[in-house]
């Protein structure tokens, strides 16, 4: 393994160090434990704070530094009684728009807030759930205005996924021996998985979706650092534009995130900063392929190279670029910058089944390039009083019929139906991307997007705001992502929106002429990312509508 070199700050320190005396009594003895606890301190502290300047760099230490006493000052000031009141009034008047816009509301919404005394009949459940369907204002996705979020593989596809379901439904792969057919599928899940991702000698398993398998590499990085090179504070290299999964496992784990800046243009992470922020407790280095802000692919060969001269993992998300990053050659989009196990340096890759594969929502797969790797993912509890516990990842019981579903649904299309899903959806996004670029020229593309996702911003965002853009699509019916840093809107294109391309586009030409016209500085666009990137408390206010958000989704 090669490693950074010696650390200049550290030989500073021992300079500054008390010389150590020889002991004449206890109070020599004494002193000396003080000197030697304080040269720990000083050369522990020197050293955490070296690592953090040469992965971040001067000056965004600083600006994180500027950031952090800004917040903070204001904080202080936000518990003076005024202050305290009016936030506390706006952040209640937060609570009831977010209640009224996902809680069904009126007299005639009935609550079901206790068991009923008696079982009801299977006709007066699917009653009762045709009037809560009736009674929320929810997104009509099946227009294909929704951005992702439903991968909707076809009505016969969804026939064929009920059914294995249906059959499946009380399977558990916790009880392999009560249900070894469920035991199969899973592991076939995972060989073909790692078979399309160039890896048929890999391990892997599956999990509840992307989150959980990104949270699964981290854990598994972790515990690989510390059992085989001795690292106690764990520390990983992330793209800004990585998901945020990234940094919720690293906060479950207790491992640092070192935020690695983009390129403004090509949208693909510093490899200049990525290098610079390596030091010998970094466990694992990210890439994505593709990413979910803007849809863009980082050089993961690049990254390669560092994670094989370093000797850290490297970990892939394709997530996102699922059943769609792997067929791009073969649909005729090549040449394709390399992402897979072919790259030397990658480790592991995760990929969402339940996205353009069309499974059942809750599945996605981990993979690791070995066997050996995949073990520190396991939890094994060998002295628990009701016998020997292990489980693959972080649930016990799963959900059987998922695993079928999806085995199904992997089969059901195969590999001429993902190249031929592929094709299409990608022709769509490149379609939106061209048109824009040519017919609207107040937007910007972000990056070069290789798939099934296209951001696009503000040429000016002081003439022409993003989210004033999103806020006029929404009220066309269009439910798109909004993005910050720069302020954008992105669609991730599914089967749902191929034959809405045409009027996405001449919506969004309608959309610009109405926030030029008719500029309202208000919306949830407008409101939610504005309050989020406008002033130091923005991103604090912002946590605590989105708890009131989450509290909001268990009103009943």
């Amino acid at each position: 393994m090669s490693s950074p070199r010696p650390h200049a700050v550290l030989q500073w320190g021992l300079a500054q160090l008390p010389l150590l005396r020889p002991p004449s009594g206890p109070e020599g003895v004494f002193d000396n434990i003080k000197n030697l606890v304080f040269a720990y301190l000083v050369l522990s502290r020197s050293l955490k704070c070296y690592r953090h300047l040469r992965a971040r760099g001067v000056v965004q230490s600083l600006q994180d530094f500027w950031r952090y006493v800004s917040q903070e000052t204001i904080l202080l000031a936000l518990r003076l009684p005024a202050a305290r009141k009016k936030v506390n009034a706006e952040l209640e008047q937060a609570r009831l728009d977010i209640e009224k816009m996902i809680v069904p509301q009126g007299p005639s919404v009935k609550r079901h807030l206790s068991l009923p005394s008696q079982g009801q009949s299977p006709e007066w459940i699917r009653e009762e759930m045709a009037k809560m369907d009736a009674e929320a204002n929810h997104t009509a996705w099946s227009g294909g205005k929704v951005s992702g979020a439903v991968y909707h593989g076809g009505e016969d596809m969804t026939r064929v996924i009920l059914a294995a379901i249906e059959r499946y439904a009380l399977s558990n792969p916790l009880h392999p021996d009560v249900f070894p057919a469920v035991r199969k599928m899973e592991a076939e899940v995972v060989a073909m998985c790692l078979k399309m991702y160039n890896c048929p000698s890999g391990a892997g398993t599956t999990t509840s979706g992307g989150t959980e398998s990104i949270v699964m590499a981290v854990k598994t990085y972790r515990d690989w650092a510390k059992a085989v090179k001795g690292v106690k504070e764990p520390e990983m290299i992330v793209p800004l534009t990585a998901h945020a999964a990234f940094d919720k496992g690293a906060a479950y784990m207790g491992v640092k995130v070192h935020s690695i800046p983009v390129d403004p243009v090509t949208r693909q992470v510093s490899i200049k900063h990525v290098a610079r922020a390596i030091n010998n407790n970094t466990i694992m280095i990210v890439g994505s392929a593709i990413n979910f802000p803007d849809g863009n692919q980082d050089d993961i060969v690049a990254l390669g190279k560092l994670a094989s001269k370093y000797n850290v993992g490297l970990h892939v998300d394709c997530c996102l670029g699922s059943f769609i990053m792997p067929f791009l050659e073969e649909a005729g989009f090549g040449p394709v910058q390399p992402f897979d196990f072919r790259v030397e340096g990658v480790t592991s890759i995760s990929c969402d089944t339940h996205k353009y594969g069309f499974a059942p929502k809750g599945n996605s797969v981990i993979m690791y390039r070995s066997a050996e790797l995949r073990r520190y993912q396991y939890y094994v509890n060998a002295e628990w009083v009701g016998g020997v516990y292990g489980s693959p990842s972080v649930a016990g019981s799963r959900p059987g019929a998922l695993i079928a579903g999806t085995w199904a649904a992997m089969h059901y299309m195969g590999h001429s139906g993902y190249l031929e899903s592929c094709r299409s959806i990608v022709s769509a996004t490149r379609t939106i991307a061209r048109r824009i670029r040519e017919e609207i020229p107040e937007l910007r593309i972000l990056g070069n997007p290789p798939a099934s996702v296209v951001a696009f911003a503000s040429v000016n965002e002081r003439v022409l705001r993003a989210h004033e853009i999103g806020d006029k699509m929404s009220k066309k019916g269009w439910h798109l992502n909004a993005l910050t840093r720069p302020a954008a809107i992105h669609i991730a294109v599914t089967r749902l929106t191929v034959p809405v391309v045409d009027q996405l586009v001449e919506d969004l030409k309608d959309a610009i002429r109405e926030a030029k016209l008719e500029p309202t500085g208000k919306g949830t666009m407008m409101t939610l990312y504005g309050l989020g990137s406008s002033s130091p408390i923005g991103p604090t206010l912002v946590g605590h509508v989105a708890a009131l958000f989450l509290d909001a989704m268990y009103k009943a």
